[in-house]
């Protein structure tokens, strides 16, 4: 039976150089549930915006192991096989920062938020903690945290993996509702590795407030100066600008 590994890692910040200094994570194993959360060092220095957002400072992981000699991650070593699944939001991120461990994941991969990108495509956002929001997760978070030791706290590793396995439910529910009667861990993984046509107006640049389509009516030029000038655009809106240039 395939285990369903949902992670989640803090880190001294989001750049090239930037390491794991949190990794957390729940395996789903039938009816058991195995949690591993543990904080570790780094030689990088942690970012103040990052400290800002997650909190944990340098003296919390003073003396601590660096993160590939974690239990967690010799954990995460042992169940990573093709039959099992991992399931982040936002999974390039965590991914990338992994790789740095020299960890490559031969597990089958569900990216929460393309997944949602999919499913919600009526929301203004996408992010983890706007669904908890949204959805009402946080009215039932404490119970689940209780049922398995873990204590909430926003931007945290582990208290993340918790709202990401109460919002993989509301996925579920969304998949039968648009799918009908799919494998819904199936669909989810045909899900990630298919790319998201961006309809809504974007939010940046001289055109915001415009779609993309208005946007290559007016200026296709500027569209492709996008692309080959802005390195943050992500892959779902290289995709759209593409499609709407012509170019797939």
């Amino acid at each position: 039976m395939a285990k369903y590994v949902i992670l989640d890692t803090e880190t001294t910040g989001a750049a090239e150089h930037d390491r794991i200094i949190q990794l957390g994570f729940m395996v789903l194993d039938g009816k058991n549930v195995s949690v591993y959360n543990e904080l570790c060092w780094s030689e990088v220095p942690i970012a103040i915006p990052a400290m800002e957002t997650h909190g944990i400072t340098p003296e919390m992981i003073e003396g601590l192991c660096p993160c590939v000699e974690t239990e967690a991650f010799k954990a995460l070593n042992d169940i990573n096989t093709p039959d099992n699944v991992l399931i982040i939001h936002n999974a390039p991120f965590d991914l990338g920062m992994l790789s740095k461990e020299n960890f490559t994941s031969q597990m089958r991969l569900i990216d929460t938020l393309r997944c949602a990108k999919h499913l919600f495509d009526d929301e203004e956002a996408h992010r983890l903690q706007y669904f908890r929001y949204k959805l009402g997760l946080y009215k039932i978070e404490e119970a689940e945290a209780a049922s398995l030791g873990i204590e909430v706290k926003a931007h945290d590793a582990i208290g993340d993996v918790l709202v990401l396995k109460l919002f993989l439910s509301e996925l579920r529910k969304r998949l039968a509702e648009r799918f009908g009667n799919v494998n819904p861990i199936d669909k989810m993984v045909e899900l990630t590795q298919t790319p998201v046509f961006y309809s809504r107006p974007v939010k940046f640049g001289k055109y915001k407030g415009k779609t993309l389509t208005e946007i290559a009516d007016a200026d296709k030029g500027y569209l492709s100066w996008m692309l080959g000038n802005m390195e943050s655009l992500d892959e779902d809106m290289r995709y759209s600008i593409n499609v709407v240039l012509g170019n797939s």
